[in-house]
């Protein structure tokens, strides 16, 4: 099985394993067909190595590509079940929208930015003004009711299941992300939330995520999925996500005749 990383960091100890610099993909595009498996591709080299070189990714090409834009990840996520999601819309900026979710939502409701991580491009939106000015920034809205908790689960679904799921509570902050200072508990967690990721990850096709979900009415909801995780709290745990990727990789892997390229002239 011969391994090739676009992201040395999220691959360190595989064996067999060699690293070529995302921006230097087409000068090294011979060594792209001779693998079997590319690790960690940035969103934009994705369709080019999967449908122009037809090669295998890891992660998958849904996990990088619905994990790379919030919009589209909810709409996946509706396409399953309209209610896997706290009461969201998403609209095009224009004054019918903004008058429309202003007379729609009660304050505070939360406005996020399509592509962002670690908490940063989340707001909560307690008045007019502040709504405003999110949309002078955004050219779509994407608008969800706020549900106030002081804690939310992160689940880590790598492969074909679970690794690891632990709560990240909030200090007095609208923030409950490691990265914003939230803290880790790991005991208490809900088999009916662990069953609602095994499921939609399947679903979808994603095979590496950290899924954040939050419990409110009764039930779990989605907040959003990130396809490149933190590994703070898998360390603190003694989980080597690395071993288990590759295991993964080795279960799942057939070997095949690489494609050739169908443009090389013949001498």
């Amino acid at each position: 099985m011969k391994l090739l990383t676009f992201n040395p960091f999220r691959t360190l100890g595989m064996p067999g394993i060699s690293y070529i610099k995302p921006d230097h993909m087409f000068k090294r595009i011979d060594d792209i067909r001779a693998a079997d498996i590319l690790l960690f591709p940035e969103n934009w080299q994705v369709n080019s190595l999967v449908y122009g070189l037809q090669k295998n990714i890891f992660p998958s090409i849904q996990s990088i590509q619905l994990g790379y834009d919030k919009i589209e990840m909810t709409r996946a996520f509706w396409s399953l079940a309209p209610d896997l999601t706290p009461y969201t819309e998403i609209r095009g900026r224009s004054k019918d929208s903004i008058e429309y979710i202003l007379d729609t939502f009660p304050f505070p409701f939360v406005a996020k930015e399509a592509r962002s991580s670690m908490g940063k491009g989340v707001f909560l939106i307690q008045n007019e003004k502040d709504f405003l000015s999110y949309c002078e920034k955004n050219e779509v809205l994407y608008v969800q009711e706020y549900i106030p908790i002081e804690k939310d689960l992160r689940v880590v679904f790598v492969g074909d299941s679970i690794v690891s799921a632990y709560w990240r509570i909030g200090e007095n902050s609208f923030h409950n992300n490691v990265a914003q200072g939230g803290k880790l508990a790991f005991h208490g967690i809900p088999i009916e939330a662990l069953q609602l990721v095994e499921k939609t990850a399947r679903a979808l096709g994603v095979n590496h995520a950290g899924f954040d979900l939050v419990q409110a009415n009764g039930k779990f909801y989605f907040l959003e999925f990130n396809c490149l995780f933190g590994n703070q709290a898998l360390n603190q745990q003694g989980i080597r996500i690395e071993s288990i990727i590759y295991d993964y990789l080795k279960d799942q892997f057939t070997p095949v005749i690489p494609p050739t390229n169908p443009f090389k002239q013949i001498s």
